[in-house]
């Protein structure tokens, strides 16, 4: 009997022995073992980077980076600033490099990122004056409005707009040269002056409706500013939200008296011109003679082509919707007296909303 309980309990031991082992093996099966875990690797530095060399290696890796820890990825926007620059003789210096050139923003000297002087597309408008009082000079101006044409790019594009008592729109962008120079058979004299009408409403249409960065007004007036509803003021606001770069031809009769403060109307005109198209890094021209607007229209081509495009991140990355103004140096090694040509400023894109004033169609 003892016997046969000793054979049973080692049979039963057995059995036991099995059940734990297939046990044993299926725990193993599902959870194999695991190398041991990797150190945790040191937590990134939290210190403030510059803007520019953070977006570098995001562009050259073209890899959008994760935020490792409690880091705080903070986004810039590349600020391109189109730079003319020109010596005492008003002639153009192509020969600078980016140590030549020191930008400030808001008085804060930035880190420039790239500095180059390449061909860039243009969308540019031509805005003529069609008041009555420009009638005798209407065929020489449209002359040399043929002629900026016939110096379009394949990838250009323009406008042909006429103003009078308010602005119209002639032929909307167009790349076609045969296009654009038909629109300027339309044109005809007639009524009042309204000069800033046409170039608030020129200046909004051409950055809403451009294809391209570099965009242009080339606006060709007699200056006597009567008729507009809206106030310089007005303008220069505009014009530095567009970011367009305008260039005046005004044909100004300096022979008017001097009114009660002691400055001719033709005087106003002139100072009128020049503000509003320097404050955009353009240019304004007061051509003595019609004869001379051919050599105008070609040095107002050249100037377009060859102006340098400087790049920064801006130091600021507040998202204040304030305006930002901007001051460009020239610093040459010969130490010649250089002058840089820009816009005065910019807003930050994004944050503020676009006050946009249509042109009538023709």
């Amino acid at each position: 009997m003892w016997q046969g309980k000793v054979r049973r309990s080692a049979i039963i031991l057995t059995i036991l022995s099995a059940f734990v082992a297939m046990l044993i093996g299926a725990v193993g099966a599902q959870d194999p073992p695991r190398p041991p875990a990797a150190k945790p690797s040191a937590p990134q530095s939290t210190a403030k980077q510059k803007p520019g060399t953070a977006r570098q290696g995001a562009q050259a890796d073209q890899q959008p980076q994760e935020p490792v820890g409690d880091s705080i990825k903070v986004e810039t926007e590349l600020v391109l600033l189109d730079v003319t620059v020109i010596d005492q003789n008003n002639t153009p210096v192509f020969t600078l490099n980016k140590d030549d050139f020191t930008v400030f923003e808001d008085k804060v000297r930035q880190e420039i990122d790239s500095v180059s002087r390449e061909e860039v597309p243009l969308s540019f408008g031509i805005v003529i004056d069609t008041s009555g009082s420009m009638r005798s000079k209407l065929q020489t101006v449209t002359d040399a409005a043929s002629s900026l044409i016939k110096q379009m790019k394949p990838d250009d594009e323009a406008f042909i707009a006429q103003f009078k008592a308010e602005p119209e729109l002639v032929q909307d962008f167009s790349r076609d040269q045969r296009e654009l120079e038909e629109a300027l058979t339309e044109l005809y004299t007639s009524g009042g002056t309204s000069l800033l009408d046409a170039i608030i409403a020129t200046a909004d249409y051409g950055h809403e409706k451009g294809k391209q960065r570099r965009k242009a007004l080339i606006v060709i007036t007699d200056g006597l500013e009567k008729n507009s509803s809206v106030k310089e003021k007005e303008v220069m606001e505009a014009m530095k939200e567009d970011e367009v770069q305008v260039y005046l031809v005004g044909f100004i009769n300096e022979d008017e008296p001097a009114g009660l403060f002691g400055r001719s109307p033709a005087k106003r005109a002139k100072e009128l011109l020049t503000r509003l198209a320097e404050d955009s890094g353009g240019k304004a021209f007061f051509p003595k003679e019609v004869a001379e607007m051919p050599g105008i229209a070609a040095q107002i081509a050249k100037d377009l082509r060859t102006q340098y495009v400087i790049s920064y991140y801006p130091s600021n990355l507040a998202r204040d919707g304030k305006f930002r103004s901007v001051r460009v140096a020239v610093n040459p090694k010969d130490n010649r007296r250089l002058i840089a040509r820009t816009r005065q400023g910019y807003y930050p894109k994004g944050e503020r909303e676009q006050d946009t004033r249509r042109m009538p169609k023709s």
